[in-house]
């Protein structure tokens, strides 16, 4: 009965990992030592750009396709340089490129994504908004409820222990 248990504890850590995977890979996604945070923003959005490129420079200077211009100043931590800037209500859906620059020639630049504000369903990371992939998750929580309450069940029968 204990490899029932560590079998299930197993499955539902694992499950728990792959659901979270594609969420950690675009948290850490970065180009070079230039990291833009939302990775997908949208208009009216404000962009938070941090980098290292800059080694000991505590001033630099940014430019985003979409956003315009904006300083890159020291942050909480030494050597990493901080800069902010708003997407225009009126962005256009697309790749934007944001372009770095400190002295003396040092040049770093990174691309992040404007999306579109939503309208309909959101896509929460279970599949698509289709009713069948809906259906599809939908089972599978269900069948592991049951396997959790059979296991559970098999576990503590009912009647008093000889």
């Amino acid at each position: 009965m204990r490899i029932a248990r560590v079998g299930l504890k197993a499955a539902l850590v694992v499950g728990a990992l792959a659901l979270s995977a594609p969420t950690a890979a675009a948290a850490g996604e970065s180009d070079g030592d230039v990291r833009i945070s939302p990775e997908k923003a949208s208009p009216g959005t404000t962009v938070t750009v941090s980098t290292t490129a800059c080694g000991k420079e505590v001033y630099g200077k940014g430019e985003s396709e979409a956003g315009g211009k904006f300083h890159l100043l020291e942050g909480d931590r030494k050597g990493v340089l901080v800069g902010e800037f708003q997407i225009p209500e009126d962005a256009e859906s697309g790749t934007d490129t944001v372009t770095l620059k400190c002295p003396p020639r040092i040049k770093a630049t990174a691309d992040y994504s404007i999306a579109g504000r939503p309208n309909g369903a959101l896509d929460a990371g279970f599949g698509g908004t289709d009713k069948g992939s809906q259906l599809a998750v939908g089972g599978l929580l269900l069948s592991g409820a049951v396997a959790g309450a059979v296991i559970r069940a098999r576990r503590h029968p009912s009647g008093a222990r000889t």
